[in-house]
């Protein structure tokens, strides 16, 4: 048999540009304008080669280009400003929550944000759409404001996949495999040094876990990873893809996210105060919180459960019922008829946590219902969400008027330094004050928004115009490369959309609620509004169905099939692959 070694190949950066590990290794360059360009600076084709991933491009970059860096006396002012801006950032005292919570040492609290996907930056592919966008936005939010919370995901081996259109406009996957070594991750250890490693139980066998760390400004985020010797093949697959699999590896993903997320906390010594769980799929959580209180106090599970729902939030971002993961009981009780025994309960009280009627044997399990009922406060993510939810979940509250049925909202909000433009910012800065950014929340800096000049922000505006509709041809010129298009069709794709015309974007997961076919109601009219010389319209369309909806799917065919009209065809535009 032959001897096979595995190497980690990490670059070998002069002692003068040591800083740029440090830097690449905390996500805060994700949202800091000034990090991203000394990146580009450093080697900009490699930075777009490198799907923008600091440590994939340290790995592959030429050793001369590092000893020139080394000796440009302008980059490394640029590296030391950048390294600088971290440390300030990182050692602040003055933080919001520091201000406003103040604690006594030993005694802060601690929020543990549980998500099946975060959308933190494109070189870390663990994310699909806006439930993940909005968990990468609540990490980088609580890091500015210094709150004490911890993340806790799943570490994808493949994530979600790549999408590809055919020349018929329907959409392909590929997925390929993530090298855990080459992102902004690390593995967590044990105080011995060992790579950390948690267990959960399965039918017939233990599931081992690995435990790495993402570094996301002042907050960790916790990923879990299944992909280890000590598992089967097929465990190893559990965190393979993001909504990969059938219902079975759906359950076994939740089991892994919730179970092995409060183990993984507590091996690292984290006991915390919070537990949120961003949407239902991490709702096991209730269930192992709970049955480390009946171990810790030697308490009966309705108690146990009363305490840790006093500590449980729940958000639900789905509007449908389908939206919601159910399993049947023939399932849940090959998965969980050991583990119910030490919450000491029988199989069919155990199945009422997960039903809306709890005494209803035809009813699944239903994860947003066990979430509910394990969750001291609960909140859809817009004020008319908060009102669709209530109405979906009021038969679980019988005898309750809809307005009282206990889910209220939070309308979403974005991470404003991660989707604002360099430009952008520099203008609110010239004109706001440097405040903006760390006050977003006060209504006294925006009111300087009026002395900004019109002529100014409309400057930037077309800039951004402008940028956008470059990258559009670049995106689609490469599209028609890949299906083998005629010289003649790739030239064209260089000449659609322009930079001076009214652009509208949608850029979001194709499932069909979300209704992306309704601009092609009445196609004619349509086309007239993208044609009109005297106020025309130019569209962007972007975004996934998932790999077995059909449905989306078509919806995406549709959409290109009526782009590649030759009348519209300058006007309206699919691109692939959105991330």
């Amino acid at each position: 048999m032959p001897t096979v070694h595995a190497f980690q190949v990490v670059p070998d950066l002069p002692g003068a540009l040591e800083g740029l590990q440090e830097v690449a290794y905390n996500l805060r360059w994700a949202w800091n304008h000034d990090a991203i360009e000394l990146f580009r600076r450093l080697d900009r084709e490699l930075w777009e080669e490198t799907g923008h991933n600091p440590v994939r491009m340290l790995g592959s970059i030429a050793q001369d280009r590092l000893r020139d860096a080394a000796q440009d006396e302008t980059f490394l002012a640029h590296l030391d400003r950048v390294i600088r801006s971290n440390e300030t950032y990182l050692s602040a005292t003055n933080t919001w929550f520091k201000r406003t919570h103040p604690s006594e040492p030993g005694r802060e609290p601690c929020i543990a944000y549980f998500s099946m996907e975060f959308g933190l930056t494109e070189c870390l592919p663990i994310y699909s759409g806006g439930l993940g966008v909005l968990a990468g936005d609540h990490l980088k939010s609580s890091s500015d404001l210094d709150l004490p919370l911890v993340g806790i995901g799943l570490l994808y081996q493949q994530g979600y996949f790549r999408q590809y259109l055919n020349s018929d406009g329907w959409q392909q996957q590929r997925y390929p495999e993530n090298d855990f070594y080459n992102l902004p991750i690390k593995p967590v250890r044990d105080a011995e040094g060992h790579l950390l490693t948690v267990c959960v139980e399965f039918p017939g066998r233990p599931i081992y876990i690995q435990v790495w760390c993402v570094q996301v400004g002042r907050v960790p985020l916790y990923l879990l990873d299944t992909n280890i010797p000590q598992n089967s093949p097929a465990d190893q697959n559990i965190t393979d893809q993001l909504y990969g699999g059938d219902i079975e590896m759906r359950l076994q993903q939740e089991m892994v996210l919730g179970i092995g997320g409060m183990r993984a906390l507590a091996a690292m010594g984290i006991k915390p105060t919070v537990c949120h769980m961003n949407e239902g799929h991490s709702a096991f959580l209730a269930l192992e919180r709970a049955r480390m209180l009946m171990q810790e106090y030697g308490i009966p599970f309705p108690l146990a459960q009363e305490i840790g729902a006093a500590g449980n939030l729940f958000t639900t971002h789905t509007p449908v019922p389908a939206g919601f993961d159910v399993f049947p009981a023939d399932l849940m009780q090959r998965y969980f008829g050991a583990y119910i025994g030490h919450l000491g309960l029988s199989f069919e009280d155990f199945m009422g946590l997960g039903r809306v009627n709890r005494y209803d044997t035809g009813e699944q399990f239903n994860m947003a219902v066990l979430a509910l009922h394990n969750a001291h406060q609960a909140n859809g993510v817009s004020q008319l969400h908060g009102k669709v939810s209530r109405r979906m979940v009021q038969a679980g509250y019988p005898g309750f008027p809809e307005d009282e049925v206990p889910v209220g909202h939070v309308t979403n909000g974005i991470h404003v330094r991660s989707f604002i433009s360099e430009e952008m910012a520099e203008l609110f800065d010239r004109y706001i004050g440097g405040r903006w950014s760390a006050e977003i929340a006060d209504p006294e800096i925006w009111k300087k928004v009026d002395e900004i000049p019109d002529e100014a922000l409309w400057r930037v505006r077309e800039d951004q115009r402008e940028r956008l509709v470059v990258f559009a041809r670049q995106r689609l010129k490469a599209q028609c490369e890949r299906r083998g298009m005629s010289e003649y069709e790739i030239r064209r794709a260089s000449e659609v959309l322009r930079p001076d015309v009214l652009t509208i974007g949608f850029a979001r997961r194709f499932a069909t609620y979300k209704r992306a076919t309704l601009l092609l109601t009445d196609p004619e009219r349509l086309a007239r509004l993208l044609t009109n010389e005297e106020h025309p319209v130019q569209i962007l369309f972007a975004g996934k169905a998932h790999p077995r909806d059909d449905g989306g799917k078509e919806l995406i065919r549709q959409i290109f099939q009526f782009t590649q009209r030759e009348d519209v065809r300058n006007r309206i535009v699919f691109l692939e692959d959105y991330d």
